[in-house]
């Protein structure tokens, strides 16, 4: 995999990472959502769909999604699929700063398998 096609790959799934930040923004200011009736779950989606972060987010999905259609344009899906694995790192070191989301113990070993694996499948 050259640099190039890495880097495409990492910019999607990074947009694909910020994407779950800016919904739990946004899932935030929403708070606990009512599945009791339709009428609650029709004012929640419409709460939800004119949120900002809500809205930002899904721009980054989309933005992702097409980062990704470009990268498997370059290589193949058993090289980077493995690699959407990075957003796990990424988002949780990112809501552990944004959000104060503990970082135990297990979670820093998964992050460090995980990486472990990006890099052994990117050489590979």
């Amino acid at each position: 995999m050259t640099l190039h096609t890495f880097s495409i790959i990492f910019a999607g799934v990074l947009l694909n990472s910020v994407a779950q930040l800016l919904l739990k923004a946004g899932a935030k200011t929403l708070g606990h959502v009512s599945m009791g009736s339709l009428a609650s779950l029709t004012a929640a989606a419409w709460n939800a769909g004119t949120q900002p972060w809500v809205l930002l987010g899904l721009v980054c999905y989309f933005i992702s999604a097409g980062l990704w259609i470009l990268a498997l344009t370059r290589v193949d899906v058993t090289v980077a699929y493995p690699m959407l694995s990075m957003g796990y790192v990424i988002a949780a070191l990112l809501a552990w700063q944004i959000f104060g989301e503990p970082l135990t113990g297990n979670r820093v070993l998964g992050i460090a398998i995980i990486l472990v694996g990006v890099v052994v499948l990117s050489r590979g």
